[in-house]
């Protein structure tokens, strides 16, 4: 049995963020929070235990490692609707965001993301641009000057 017929939407969902956020193959501790939070609030995950989310983190850095990033989002992207998708770009790309501006290799990482999802360089750049606001700075210059 593949990868691909053991994955849900919600599996895939995950798969997305985390491929995202550990793209050159580390997961950063500040990472893996930031993705755990981006869970917590959202159905199903705001309904497993803390062992459940465990165990759905295990398996998929498991793939993860057997596989690569590209292939599980792969995975993943054919798992999920075309709504699917962009929430889960969305979320990677709140999740990367919330450390701070994106360097040039996060922002690689989003175009190949949104190519891999589908996603259209219009929506890609809107979201982008909503995540720039999202994070701004309250004090400084302002962003939309």
């Amino acid at each position: 049995m593949n990868a691909m017929d053991t994955m849900d939407s919600p599996t895939a969902f995950v798969a997305v963020a985390l491929a995202a956020v550990s793209w050159d193959g580390v997961l950063t501790k500040a990472g893996s929070r930031a993705l755990r939070h981006a869970l917590d609030y959202r159905e199903p995950f705001r309904h497993m235990s803390d062992g459940e989310m465990i165990e759905l983190f295990d398996r998929l850095l498991a793939q993860l490692r057997q596989e690569g990033s590209r292939q599980l989002m792969e995975h993943a992207s054919a798992v999920l609707d075309p709504q699917q998708r962009l929430t889960a770009f969305t979320a990677a790309a709140e999740i990367m965001r919330s450390d701070g501006e994106l360097v040039a290799e996060e922002q690689r990482i989003l175009a190949d993301l949104a190519s891999q999802l589908s996603i259209s360089p219009d929506q890609h750049d809107q979201i982008l641009a909503v995540m720039d606001l999202l994070h701004a700075s309250l004090v400084g210059k302002p962003v939309l000057a």
